[in-house]
């Protein structure tokens, strides 16, 4: 991650959407080869994805040093993703299509990273391909009704990676862990998910309360 880089790992500490069922280590070496097991599940796990178009669950996150949070997520492929922590947490982080925007509404600060440089990009993607282009998947493991896909950058491991973690009856994202470049793990568990919701799209539209856009123009006039 990048820009106001310690503001997006706190963002992402508290939108890990924690969980997903099963811990992964650090430290991985890009596999050469992959078994059909391997790829079957990668291929099940794509088709999956690309089959959600929109998606709304309450969360909770788990960060590093252990604390957690809850709130709810909305997701709208391709490119958006909204979520809304409980309070007492005054965060809110919103995926518009073009970025991942951070904003703490207590200090009134507000963060943007590019969307397709951060493990949200990959959720959000028109297409998932979790081996091919420019991502790897560098990971199969498996547990009793569960499987977790770890991915990270082709070109870029060392920015850390994505544990997507599933489970098979039903076969759902459940979910993920995302671990940054130092090592530390944030987890994001969903639960009471409902797929092919119907979804406000101006839910994923953000104003930017700190800029000065001038009178909203779209407003009904009085």
């Amino acid at each position: 991650m990048s820009i106001g880089s310690a503001l997006v790992r706190r963002g992402f500490r508290l939108v890990a959407l924690a969980g997903w069922l099963a811990v992964a280590g650090t430290g991985y070496a890009l596999a050469a080869e992959k078994s059909d097991a391997d790829k079957a599940e990668i291929g099940r796990a794509e088709s999956y994805l690309n089959a959600v178009t929109t998606l709304k669950a309450r969360f909770m996150q788990v960060a590093p040093d252990g604390g957690t949070s809850e709130g709810t997520v909305l997701l709208s492929r391709p490119g958006k993703m909204r979520l809304d922590y409980d309070p007492p947490s005054p965060v809110q982080v919103v995926a518009d299509g073009t970025y991942l925007i951070y904003f703490d509404k207590q200090l009134k600060q507000v963060s943007y990273v590019g969307l397709e440089t951060t493990p949200a990009g990959i959720l959000v993607r028109a297409k998932v391909h979790l081996d091919a282009d420019d991502l790897k998947v560098t990971k199969v493991t498996r547990q009793p009704g569960v499987v977790n896909i770890t991915v990270t950058k082709a070109q870029d491991p060392g920015q850390g990676h994505i544990t997507l973690v599933f489970t098979d009856q039903p076969y759902q994202l459940r979910q993920w862990q995302v671990t940054d470049p130092q090592g530390q793990v944030t987890t994001v568990s969903l639960f009471d998910a409902e797929s092919g919701v119907s979804i406000d799209k101006s839910l994923f539209y953000f104003k930017d309360p700190t800029v000065d856009q001038g009178p909203d123009l779209s407003a009904p006039d009085k």
